[in-house]
Parts: C-alpha cells; sequence; structure tokens
C-alpha cells in the first residue's frame, strides 16, 4: 500500500528536527529517516549566545533569530512536556587590560547593549583563574540537544512517522506530481544530513566543508559555578556539579571518533581556566556541518524542484536552526524568495 505524505525529510539533526516541526505548525504529513550517521547535534554544546566573545561582535542575525529561536523551543517544550531550554548568564574571562576597554567600547553598540553588562566584575571566583575581571552578558542558555533530540525521536516514533534506516538515494523516482520512495509517495524531500551531505549525490556539490569538534565532560564538585565560563574553551554547568568542556576545532579529521589530541587540548586549555580538582567523566566528538562562506545552505536543487536541502548550520545550529526552517517552508510552500546569503544559488555549478 502506498503512503502519500507532503515531505520525507532525511535527517534529524537540529536542521531536520526544526523543519519537522515547523511541518507540525503548519499541519503537513511527513515521514522521518534517521540512521544516527552523524553526531554534531547530539555533541554540540547547544549553547545560545549572540555576541562572538573573541571579537566583542555581534554574530550573523543573531539577535533576530534569538527572537524565533526561544519561543520555537519553548513551544516544543509545551507540546511534548519536557524541558531544554536552560537560562543562564555567561562570564566572559579577561586576559589583558586590552580586553577590558573593548568591552566596554562594544557594550555601549545598539544590538549588544541588550547583552552586554557595562559593568566590569573584578570578584574573584572560586576556582577560577581570572586576573583581569570578568564580562557579564545576559540572555544566553543552551538547548539540552540530547535530551531535545531523543525526546523528539520517540514522539515520532510513537506516532510512526519516523523510519530507522539508512536513505537510497538510487530508490528515488521522479513523477510529474512529485517522488516516490519504496511505498512512499510525496511532493517533496528535504535532505537535512548535516555532513553526511557530502554523499548525498544531488548536494554534494555544495561546498561543505565539516569541522570536527569534541568536548569532554569533568566532574568538579568544588567549582560551583552556575554560569557559563568563556576563555579559551567554554565550562558549562550540565548540573550535579558536572561541566561540560570544549570545544576543538580540527579541519582534517573527518571522523566522529574521539581523540587523545583533543582530549589533551582540552585538559591543557582548561588547566589555564580553573584552578580547581576536576575527574574527566566523557569524551564526545562530532563534524560540524561548516560552509566556507559561513552562513546556512538552503534551498531548492537546480534541476530536481522536489528537492530542497537544509544544511551548514555550523556551530550556532540551535540558534540558526528555526529561523531557516521558517524560510525554507515558506520558500517551498508560499513562493517567497530566500535571502541570497543563505540560497545555495550561490553555489550553483
Amino acid at each position: 500500500m502506498n503512503i502519500q505524505v507532503d515531505y520525507i525529510i532525511v535527517g534529524l539533526g537540529l536542521a531536520g528536527l526544526a523543519f519537522t516541526e515547523t511541518l507540525i505548525k503548519h499541519n503537513k504529513t511527513f515521514i522521518v529517516f534517521e540512521d544516527d550517521s552523524q553526531k554534531s547535534s547530539v555533541v554540540a554544546g547547544g549553547v545560545y549566545n549572540p555576541v562572538i566573545l573573541k571579537r566583542f561582535t555581534p554574530a550573523w542575525n543573531a539577535h533576530e533569530q534569538l527572537q524565533v529561536a526561544i519561543p520555537f523551543y519553548n513551544q516544543i517544550e509545551k507540546r511534548l512536556d519536557f524541558k531544554v531550554d536552560y537560562k543562564f548568564k555567561t562570564k566572559k574571562v579577561f586576559n589583558s587590560i586590552g580586553d577590558e576597554n573593548n568591552w566596554f567600547i562594544a557594550s555601549d553598540k545598539p544590538m549588544l547593549s541588550h547583552y552586554m553588562n557595562p559593568e566590569i566584575s573584578k570578584n574573584k571566583i572560586n576556582g577560577v583563574i581570572g586576573d583581569f575581571g570578568f564580562g557579564e552578558l545576559n540572555g544566553t542558555g543552551r538547548i539540552d540537544t540530547i535530551k531535545l533530540i531523543n525526546s523528539y525521536k520517540n514522539s515520532l516514533k510513537n506516532t510512526d512517522k519516523l523510519v530507522e534506516s539508512e536513505f537510497d538515494y538510487n530508490k528515488i523516482n521522479f513523477t510529474k506530481t512529485g517522488v516516490e520512495y519504496d511505498n512512499l509517495k510525496a511532493n517533496k524531500i528535504v535532505f537535512c544530513e548535516g555532513f553526511g551531505l557530502k554523499e548525498n549525490p544531488f548536494f554534494n556539490y555544495l561546498p561543505l566543508n565539516g569541522t570536527k569538534g569534541e568536548t569532554i565532560t569533568i566532574h568538579a564538585p568544588e567549582l560551583k559555578i552556575d554560569f557559563l565560563l568563556k576563555s579559551s574553551v567554554f565550562v558549562m554547568p550540565i548540573g550535579n556539579d558536572y561541566y561540560k568542556v570544549g570545544a576543538t576545532f580540527n579541519w582534517t579529521d573527518k571522523t566522529s571518533i574521539p581523540t587523545e589530541e583533543g582530549r589533551s587540548e582540552l585538559k591543557t586549555k582548561l588547566d589555564k581556566v580553573i584552578n580547581t580538582p576536576y575527574t574527566i567523566t566523557n569524551q564526545s566528538a562530532g563534524i560540524r556541518p561548516t560552509v566556507k562562506d559561513r552562513r546556512p545552505l538552503v534551498g531548492i536543487h537546480p534541476k530536481y524542484n522536489q528537492l530542497a536541502v537544509l544544511n551548514g548550520l555550523g556551530t550556532r545550529g540551535v540558534m540558526i536552526a528555526p529561523t531557516v526552517a521558517k524560510s525554507l517552508f515558506n520558500h517551498l510552500e508560499n513562493g517567497k524568495s530566500l535571502e541570497k546569503e543563505i540560497d545555495i544559488k550561490r553555489f550553483e555549478p
């Protein structure tokens, strides 16, 4: 028996989840394929922070993205009855007087003034090395991506909307009205495969680089911080004296296997940030779907208009995903133009 749906979605990381949720909101029918081959969303820190703390500059469209993202995740929490949005302040460790001056200047700028507290904190924080003080950000937090994706996956499984197997591109049959795949008929397929896009024969021409990131989890019972600490690494509280520490950037290794080098790099950097005892309890790795111009990959295939892509969310996926999912939906359903900087037309072969 053939099953007719509006959409087939391939991949249930942050991009696939955001597009799926957008379909649910608009009463569209769908089936999701997920084979757990990509790990970037589940190993991600899940932090949302609109300020690039290396340079004290606003991240791309971050303020607008947050206005969409926070209600988006809160709606999922309400609909599925679980909590994933954990709000906290972020404290930036200053390494020089120059950092302090640059913070003052940046905190006076229009968008940044929403988040950056102009007052510098000189108070010592137990267990934290910070001789030049700290700058404080408001309006930041984290989405528990592991809980979000696992719980969301279970909700789809319970309603028979999830197929847990590898998607076979060779089985796609194009028709006048859409596509066929095994016993499924759909109007469109949306590919949200993260770094798996490299294996996709329809979209592998897109310049998705992929950057490996590793994190460690530590148990530090004497640290007692309830904010995210940002220095050369971030130290993020995840409850019960456990903290996630990250992250590394490796542009050559394309495996999702944790390495001794990654562990050593994070430990060396962490030891310059905190001076309290800790034990490493876990280590994770994944490939971030990054693009050379640092903008997402969104749009319709140049030849097959039944195929679309939603990818390249990079390091700020929790912030970007809801906005670009909404943009793609409006593009596919209502013919609304995509912003040029996210449209894959910029890379057409």
